[in-house]
């Protein structure tokens, strides 16, 4: 039984239902350049439809030449995700939850966000991870850590760069992301910066 349950732990449950509808809305768009509608029950259950842009039911090759699917995906019931592959929509929609619960898991256990007063700061910090895998050792969650998470929101933009023929180089796409992260980080911990203005401040990264 306890298994199961924790097999079923959604989204909401670890990071909040405003963090968890941010994130399920917004990682399709970085990943796929796709929209959705998100919705998200009293039970925490997360039903994301896709709206509108391409979806990538069949594996391709990322940048860095890795097999991807469906938001950014690379693995598939743990296992690398293959060229040939392929996927339904339902697949997706459960894949991108459940590698976002694990990266979200991972960030809430290193960063003591409050699920209430800083949805905006846990979206930043976890879709960070969803891309990167690196936010608990970043300088990013040091500063907040240290009580700094004015300047850890700054500190996401050192995360722009991918490895692209054995080195390291920054990728307009991911400095628009981090940028993006940024603004949602900076929300009502910045002077000015306010849910109301978000997508104003978002308009100069979309």
């Amino acid at each position: 039984m306890a298994d199961t349950a924790k097999k079923l732990v959604g989204l909401a449950a670890v990071v909040g239902t405003a963090a968890a509808a941010m994130l399920l809305t917004t990682i399709p768009e970085d990943e796929s350049g796709r929209k959705v509608q998100v919705a998200i029950a009293p039970d925490g259950k997360a039903t994301v439809t896709h709206i509108a842009g391409r979806q990538y039911l069949k594996a391709y090759l990322d940048i860095a030449g890795v097999a991807t699917a469906c938001d950014g995906l690379t693995k598939y019931k743990g296992k690398p995700i293959r060229m040939g592959m392929s996927f339904t929509e339902a697949q997706c929609a459960s894949m991108l939850e459940e590698e976002l619960v694990a990266h979200a898991k991972i960030v809430m256990a290193c960063t003591a966000w409050d699920k209430e007063r800083q949805p905006h700061q846990i979206f930043a910090s976890v879709s960070m991870d969803y891309n990167t895998g690196g936010w608990c050792g970043s300088t990013a969650a040091k500063r907040v850590a240290s009580g700094n998470v004015a300047g850890g929101c700054e500190a996401l933009l050192m995360w722009n760069k991918s490895t692209v023929n054995g080195r390291k180089v920054a990728v307009p796409g991911l400095t628009k992301r981090r940028n993006r992260e940024r603004e949602y980080c900076r929300t009502n911990v910045v002077p000015g910066a306010t849910p109301a203005n978000l997508q104003e401040r978002l308009k100069p990264w979309r």
